[in-house]
């Protein structure tokens, strides 16, 4: 990466797209969006995204239950910094009322200017609740809660984010995605594994494709194994979606962002392919240390804590320093760092003028898991729609996951 798209760092506000891809209200330069991953989307993450390329950057997924009620987390969870000027916020509901009660608050009180909804999360507090990944099998459910949303958010756009479905034998995103389309949201985005899977294996990069060929008044969205702006750019053209999604191939790679719109912007004849190249440079250690004191900061500013946001960086040190010779003993002291000064005294011991180290940085990152049988409550699988006390179970366990 050259030092001209690093010094993005800090830059002013970037002018108005000039083409791009429209979801709903919103012109967005490049169709490329950050997904929402919880723990780590928070607003540091996000600016410091914003700070390298374009995009839609959304919030950790937020429970609308807890958000009615105001926790303290999930208000937390929904701020924006004035220089985020597209403010997305997912939620997360397995109540129709929850979602319209959130959302209507979210308006009202002018706190968003897209919102999305979870239908994808495969981590079991969350489907064993009925939740994430798991709803979209009780479709009467599911279009219950979109056409509640949609409704309530008046002229902010509504998407959706979902996984295939359950398992291999209990698909449910092309039912999903026609029920979503009729309840009026302005884009979809499919991650290409079912809850089985979790994150393992390989995306099925065809379920995109047949996607996009069932919906076609909206955009869609692919997610799965983008690791480079390459892979985005192959995921356009080889499934037709008309943007992409990108999760763990960009933890402890912000700077992707740079590369994905420069990537973008050259396929649609924005700059020139030299332009693309050029931003695709990898960075130094140097560079990586610079970026990663950066989020640094922008956790403490985050969490209105020194102490907090120094906690929270030691999980990114893996990501960041990932192919880079910086030792096992300073990677060890970087993964326990209590203060800034300290986190400046440990950043100062790496040699900054090591270059990029190739494939050994690049490549899949964040834990894949193996497939499982994913947990559902009781019954789940035995109708499309809900039996018996099934509903006001789940409203009474919904609980609050803002975060994950």
């Amino acid at each position: 990466m050259t030092d001209t798209v690093l010094s993005t760092v800090h830059a002013e506000p970037r002018p108005a797209p000039v083409a791009g891809l429209r979801v709903g209200t919103l012109e967005m330069d490049v169709p490329v969006e950050l997904a929402p991953m919880a723990g780590i989307t928070n607003t540091a993450y996000r600016r410091l995204c914003r700070e390298f390329g374009t995009g839609l950057y959304v919030s950790e997924m937020i429970t609308a239950r807890a958000l009615v009620e105001r926790s303290e987390k999930s208000m937390r969870l929904i701020r924006h910094h004035p220089s985020e000027t597209t403010r997305s916020i997912q939620l997360y509901g397995v109540d129709p009322v929850s979602v319209r009660e959130a959302v209507t608050m979210l308006v009202a009180e002018d706190r968003a200017d897209h919102i999305d909804l979870n239908f994808g999360c495969p981590v079991p507090k969350v489907t064993r609740k009925g939740g994430g990944a798991a709803l979209p099998w009780k479709l009467g459910l599911f279009r219950s809660i979109v056409e509640a949303a949609v409704r309530a958010a008046g002229p902010l756009p509504v998407t959706i984010k979902m996984r295939k479905g359950i398992d291999a034998d209990h698909l449910t995103y092309l039912e999903a995605a026609r029920a979503a389309e009729g309840a009026g949201v302005s884009s979809m985005a499919l991650h290409a594994r079912t809850a089985a899977d979790f994150y393992s294996g390989h995306a099925d990069w065809s379920a995109i494709a047949r996607l996009k060929e069932t919906i076609t008044s909206v955009p869609v969205f692919g997610n799965g194994d983008i690791w480079s702006a390459a892979d985005a750019v192959r995921m356009v053209e080889e499934t037709g979606c008309d943007g992409v999604v990108v999760g763990r191939g960009c933890l402890g790679r912000p700077w992707l962002f740079a590369e994905l719109t420069a990537a973008f912007r050259a396929r649609d004849g924005r700059i020139t392919a030299a332009e693309a190249a050029a931003a695709a440079r990898r960075p130094d250690l140097g560079q990586v240390a610079a970026a990663f004191r950066r989020h640094a900061e922008l956790l403490v500013e985050f969490f209105e804590s020194e102490e907090r946001g120094c906690r929270d960086i030691r999980k990114h040190v893996a990501w960041y320093f990932k192919g880079y010779p910086v030792g096992g003993d300073l990677r060890a002291d970087l993964a326990r760092v209590e203060s800034l000064a300290q986190l400046d005294d440990l950043l100062g011991r790496l040699d900054a003028s090591q270059p990029y180290p190739g494939a050994d940085a690049e490549g899949p990152r964040g834990r894949a898991g193996t497939p499982k049988r994913p947990a559902l409550p009781e019954g789940w699988l035995r109708s499309r729609e809900l039996e018996g006390d099934q509903r006001e179970r789940l409203t009474e366990g919904e609980g609050d996951t803002s975060g994950g």
